[in-house]
């Protein structure tokens, strides 16, 4: 008897297309390994590869496939030849009849045919079962046994596959990337019907095929959330970095009904960091994801919603309530609400960089593609600790690290441990007063143009990845006409609104704007969208906490 409890899910399929014959087999099957393999019966080559295609897409496993020669449309060994495209591991067994010998043989030598069966098989426990046994301990001993994971079928140089693997990555859902001109790939796009022009493919671990996906829809497939439970909230954060994960946690815990918005992945930039080495705690410095990740558990263990891959498009101030718009239409309301936005890394205008973004070119530090970089040359734009982190984990692996800053020193603008480091490192270098001209290449980064901003003299460099770490853009256009801003974008709050003692324009209360209030009452802000903050994880980590404070007090008096 074939073992259980492992190949609960493994599947044996046969196909035939007289159907008393079909039953029979099926019947013979199930009668002995009914228990532990699942028996899958099919009447044609066509409605059996439909079947081997939806396995495949399930992640379920075939073992053994067991095909009559003679059928229409499709004889059992063209049926084999296909499905071998799909289940290369699963054993294969030709039913025959006496006069078919010949093709069976031959077959051996088309297919790899592991053995051929001539009807009738009666008994089968003579004629059948012994066969099945031995195949079936030799697919066991071949371990040809997958986990159910989402798997990313797509191009090396594809931006929206990086993109894709990018989101999986940063929201904590385990993938497994297969490349489009890999015969594994291959056999993933045959069972979902594609050609491979359209990538990336994604399929979920219950077999769901998704073509070039929006994250939106990739998020509520993979099991994020992206509705929320309730229209209306004690406290709505938007905005899933440190400052808004602080706030989330902090608001939970504390009572208030909260819920987070993220529109990609909760993090931030400070997720994307590979090494934080000066936050309070941890002495031997800790990844954004990890760091990230405890934080998201941690919220939503005292209770805090967090929506993945919903974009924020409006506020709106109506009466007690703060309603927040989402793009497709939708709102929430809630009594107060947390900006903690945070940047983003500003884009370089260089001819050639629009073409190659996500072909060799990188905003933030793109971890999943550090293993590429093995043995490589790498570029990385910018002078913070960002991008000094970024070179520290690249150098790892990479053959070289070159840093380019527009200043004449990093000391201005990171953190003294990361000069040292890199400094130290020996196949770090950093080329001061350089920026990038102009970057080339056809379907992916090969040189750049680096120019020197003093004397003006430009090189050609030859280059397959560049990783860029350049000035802080807040995302907070979608605020226009509700919420003060300063020209660059950022939130002034609290005091920095009242310079000179004057409340600002529009405020109707008879107290000063608390702390980290806005213009709007109610309607706080934290971390790297503040007008002057610091731009420090424990900084924005700290406002967070400083913000829900604020909003029980607001509460309170309202």
């Amino acid at each position: 008897m074939a073992q259980a409890a492992s190949a609960a899910r493994t599947v044996i399929l046969t196909v035939d297309d007289d159907p008393g014959v079909s039953r029979a087999v099926a019947r013979d099957l199930r009668r002995r390994y009914g228990e532990s393999y699942r028996i899958v019966r099919a009447e044609s080559g066509d409605t059996a590869l439909e079947a081997l295609r939806e396995l495949k897409l399930r992640g379920d496993l075939v073992a053994v496939i067991v095909a009559d020669y003679r059928m229409p449309q499709m004889n059992g060994i063209e049926f084999l030849e296909q499905a071998l495209d799909v289940y290369p591991g699963a054993r294969r067994v030709l039913l025959t009849a006496y006069a078919d010998t010949n093709a069976a043989i031959d077959a051996i030598n088309v297919i790899d045919l592991d053995h051929y069966l001539l009807k009738p098989w009666d008994p089968p426990e003579e004629k059948l079962y012994p066969v099945l046994d031995d195949l079936l301990e030799a697919w066991r001993a071949s371990d040809h046994r997958s986990v159910a994971i989402t798997k990313v079928v797509g191009h090396r140089w594809s931006a929206r596959s990086s993109d894709v693997r990018e989101f999986l990555a940063r929201n904590q859902v385990p993938y497994r990337w297969y490349s489009s001109d890999e015969p594994e790939g291959r056999r993933l796009l045959t069972a979902a019907g594609q050609d491979g022009r359209r990538l990336p493919l994604v399929v979920t671990p219950d077999g769901t095929a998704l073509v070039e996906p929006g994250d939106p829809e990739l998020a509520a497939q993979v099991g994020l959330a992206t509705t929320p439970t309730a229209e209306f909230y004690d406290l709505v954060v938007i905005g899933g970095g440190p400052a808004g994960l602080g706030a989330a946690v902090y608001g939970a815990s504390e009572g208030l009904r909260t819920v987070l918005v993220e529109r990609s992945a909760t993090g931030g930039q400070a997720g994307q960091s590979s090494r934080i080495e000066n936050y309070l705690g941890f002495p031997d410095g800790v990844s954004g994801a990890q760091l990230t990740d405890r934080a998201r558990r941690q919220a939503t263990k005292f209770g805090a919603e967090i929506l993945t891959a919903r974009e924020v498009s409006g506020l709106e101030i109506n009466g007690a309530a703060r309603t927040v718009r989402f793009s497709d239409g939708s709102a929430i309301a809630a009594h107060s609400v947390i900006l903690a936005t945070g940047v983003s890394y500003r884009q370089l205008e260089s001819p050639g960089l629009a073409e190659l973004t996500g072909c060799g070119v990188y905003y933030g530090s793109a971890l999943t593609e550090a293993a590429a970089c093995s043995g490589q040359d790498v570029y990385i734009v910018g002078g913070a600790n960002s991008a000094g982190q970024a070179a520290m984990h690249l150098a790892r692996g990479a053959k070289s690290v070159t840093l380019l800053i527009r200043g004449e020193s990093l000391a201005s603008s990171m953190s003294h441990y990361l000069v040292q480091q890199i400094t130290e490192a020996p196949n770090i270098t950093v080329r001061t007063c350089t920026v990038v001209e102009a970057a080339h290449g056809a379907n992916h980064l090969e040189q750049l143009t680096l120019r020197d901003v003093t004397s003006g003299y430009t090189e050609l460099v030859d280059a397959q990845w560049m990783f860029v770490f350049i000035g802080a853009a807040p995302l907070t256009d979608w605020l226009e006409g509700t919420v003060l801003r300063d020209e660059r974008g950022f939130i002034p709050a609290g005091p920095d609104m009242t310079p000179d003692g004057q409340p600002p324009k529009g405020w109707e209360l008879d107290r000063p704007p608390y702390h980290l209030e806005t213009n709007v009452p109610g309607v706080f802000v934290a971390g790297d969208a503040r007008a002057e903050s610091a731009k420090r994880v424990a900084s924005a980590v700290g406002e967070g906490a400083m913000a829900v404070m604020l909003v029980h007090r607001y509460l309170e008096q309202s």
